[in-house]
């Protein structure tokens, strides 16, 4: 009686234990018939999420070695892009460099000084520049069809360029620096590499900026024709701007301060003008302006 009272209690205690392991030892687990037949060949779902043997010693999907070539692939582009764009953005620096050298000296033409005197130092950067943009075009040479993908590395750079040689061209020939003239002065060739064209209207619309205070300096300096000269210059150049349709991006926006620049030069020329400073010559040369536009 007391002997299979205990067995009864021993049975009920081991049943209790196994029901309370959601998880009972891997070794425990028994596919079962239906998923077998179903499912040849295919290691049990439990089995899997337990990381027992039977799934460690499985044959590796050939998705995986897939996966594994793919990846390997895009380490290998990912690397060589990092590469060169640290060779780009060592030469863009250089650029950034010259181009700082260049506008220190150009500064000194807000100092009244002589403008050939001020323009044979900025020139000397010129035969620099060429160098390094042949380097760039060298680098970029070895990645053909990559110009765009890698051309925001150098875009400011060039921009600035840009503007300190169009204000250099405007000083010596009080006209705009064409798009040719602009590559031709860098050694650029379009067929291989090129000034992107929203970088020259870009580095023009910088170059305008400078004006203003140009023509503040000049009028203070006693040369009261220059706020005419640059009224006519900018508002050609404002009107050339007005043919093309711009997007509202970074370019637009800098079109639109182009106006700003306009209105303080007018502001200048108007002072001049109610002033009596313009000669008779001047004055003249303004009707005919006012007339032509």
């Amino acid at each position: 009686m007391k002997s299979a009272f205990r067995s009864a209690i021993c049975t009920k205690l081991t049943f209790s234990f196994r029901s309370l392991n959601p998880i009972p030892h891997r070794s425990s687990l028994v596919l079962p018939p239906y998923y077998a037949a179903v499912y040849p060949g295919r290691p049990s779902p439990l089995t899997s999420m337990a990381g027992g043997e039977s799934g460690s010693n499985a044959p590796t999907s050939p998705t995986v070695h897939t996966l594994e070539k793919q990846f390997e692939v895009f380490q290998h582009k990912l690397s060589d892009s990092g590469t060169l764009r640290e060779r780009i953005r060592s030469v863009a620096l250089e650029i950034e460099s010259a181009t700082r050298l260049m506008q220190s000296s150009l500064l000194l033409i807000h100092q009244s000084r002589p403008i050939p005197e001020v323009l044979e130092k900025a020139n000397g950067q010129i035969v620099v520049l060429r160098g390094l943009f042949a380097k760039l075009a060298e680098i970029i040479s070895e990645f053909p069809g990559q110009y765009y993908r890698y051309h925001g590395d150098w875009r400011s750079e060039t921009q600035s360029v840009v503007s300190l040689l169009a204000f250099m061209h405007w000083l010596e020939t009080e006209s705009l620096l064409l798009h040719a003239e602009a590559e031709e002065k860098l050694g650029l060739k379009p067929s291989e590499f090129g000034l992107d064209i929203e970088d020259y209207l870009t580095g023009i619309c910088f170059m305008s900026n400078d004006l203003p205070r140009y023509v503040v300096n000049q009028v203070t300096a006693g040369d009261y024709d220059c706020p005419r000269k640059v009224l006519k210059f900018l508002t050609d150049l404002h009107a050339a701007f007005r043919m093309l349709n711009l997007r509202n991006d970074f370019l637009r926006k800098k079109f639109d301060g182009m106006k700003y620049d306009l209105r303080r030069v007018e502001e200048v020329h108007y002072d001049v003008k109610i002033r009596g400073l313009a000669t008779n010559g001047n004055a003249t040369g303004e009707q005919v302006d006012g007339e032509t536009s």
